[in-house]
């Protein structure tokens, strides 16, 4: 009995607290209704496009990616952030922490008919995680990285965490 326990319980761990993939992450909380972009592809000295960062303002002045443009979140302006936005075949990579919410932003940008819109897959911590450059709230290069949560922090492996 003692030793069918044991093994109830090593398949529950085995199986119950394996670490999943950040592209199992993505896949279990978007519908890839808006296509990625890779934050390799994006480094690429050819790609052009305008940031947008679908992130909170406590997180982009952490750190945000060089000349994003801060579109938030949580109070997302739709037609504040089209004024900003001149031409509807103008690439746009919207990014976040991850991948998700940026997914959302990028869906009220396409049904406003813009018609070349990203998302950056695995956000600005995957963009950090290799080992691209984040900026302050000043322009300066940094090591910090809004982490978001003490939960979705797993997810950055460089740089350092910051949650406040």
């Amino acid at each position: 009995m003692k030793t069918k326990i044991i093994y109830i319980f090593l398949f529950f761990t085995a199986f119950g607290f394996s670490q999943e993939t950040l592209t199992e992450l993505l896949d279990r909380h978007n519908s890839e209704s808006v296509p990625y972009i890779s934050v390799k592809e994006l480094a690429m000295p050819k790609t052009e496009a305008i940031l947008l960062d679908a992130r909170e303002a406590e997180e982009y002045n952490v750190s945000h990616l060089k000349d994003a443009i801060h579109v938030g979140y949580n109070d997302f302006d739709l037609q504040e952030t089209t004024n900003q936005l001149n031409d509807k075949q103008q690439t746009i990579v919207v990014y976040c922490s991850l991948g998700i919410r940026s997914e959302n932003i990028a869906e009220q940008l396409e049904k406003a008919g813009y018609t070349n819109v990203f998302n950056l897959f695995g956000g600005i911590f995957e963009w950090k995680n290799n080992e691209f450059k984040v900026y302050n709230n000043k322009d300066e290069p940094t090591e910090n990285v809004h982490a978001f949560s003490k939960t979705w922090s797993q997810w950055l492996l460089k740089g350092n965490k910051i949650y406040d």
